[in-house]
């Protein structure tokens, strides 16, 4: 297991959900804390249920200059940074060809996949020339593997297509870093978890059920394939399955094609 004592753990999105779940587990396990949203209150919400006296950073991280700042002065004011959770995202289910590409699209884009691919950036940067090996961690989801059947339907291609182009450079990153950088990688993947963002699913209109978990499980998987050092860190076990159909589609198209 990871020993978080005299560590810090930055984590975007810490007001709520996911990310609030990720602060508690890692306070829990000895981490100081630095924590990063757009909501004000909802980051002293998170602050009072730390033990620690975190680090409270009020950041719109869909602004391309706003990665630098939190993990300049996150580091600064904590001393360090080994983990950074890049966890912020939001949600829209507006169809594609209805979708708004100047606003929805772009604003999606900034928050879910820019932001992160900025802290990496930043925190490369950070740790540059320094004895000091971190850890980034991606938040990305089941929707960054496939079309989860709970989900056909529901609008949701903009989201997905942030989170898999989320996992796609998380993956080249990885490999980048690979004896250049000091960051070790990782994504965790989540199923459906209970969240803000969560209730706003219209269950009504799933073709398959939701099997959903508490944003404290989600967290407490997140930092056990931490410990593991897994790369891929899934919450559910049906995201290996949900991949089944777009594997064996292509092994057909090579069989089809005569590759094979």
């Amino acid at each position: 297991m990871i020993d978080y004592a005299g560590k810090v753990a930055l984590v975007t999105g810490a007001a709520s959900g996911i990310g609030r779940a990720l602060a508690v587990a890692l306070a829990e396990r000895g981490a100081r804390l630095v924590l990063v949203d757009i909501n004000e209150a909802g980051l002293a919400e998170t602050a009072a249920r730390l033990g620690d006296d975190p680090v409270s950073l009020v950041a719109d991280l869909g602004d391309p200059a706003a990665a630098e700042r939190v993990i300049g002065e996150g580091g600064a004011r904590a001393g360090r940074i080994d983990l950074v959770c890049s966890n912020a995202g939001i949600a829209t289910g507006r169809r594609l060809v209805r979708a708004d590409l100047a606003g929805d699209a772009r604003r999606l884009f900034d928050v879910n996949y820019f932001a992160g691919l900025h802290l990496a950036q930043a925190y490369a940067r950070a740790l540059e020339g320094g004895e000091l090996r971190g850890r980034l961690m991606f938040t990305g989801s089941e929707n960054s593997l496939s079309i989860p059947p709970s989900v056909r339907g529901l609008g949701l291609g903009l989201y997905a297509a942030t989170k898999h182009a989320l996992l796609i450079t998380a993956e080249w990153m990885r490999d980048e870093f690979a004896g250049r950088t000091p960051i070790d990688v990782h994504i965790l993947l989540p199923g459906p978890i209970t969240t803000e963002l969560s209730g706003k699913v219209p269950t009504d209109q799933l073709t398959t059920p939701m099997q959903f978990i508490p944003a404290a499980e989600c967290a407490a998987l997140a930092l056990k394939g931490l410990d593991l050092g897994l790369f891929y860190i899934p919450t559910h076990a049906h995201l290996a399955d949900d991949m089944g159909p777009r594997l064996a589609a292509m092994r057909d198209a090579v069989r089809a094609l005569g590759l094979a």
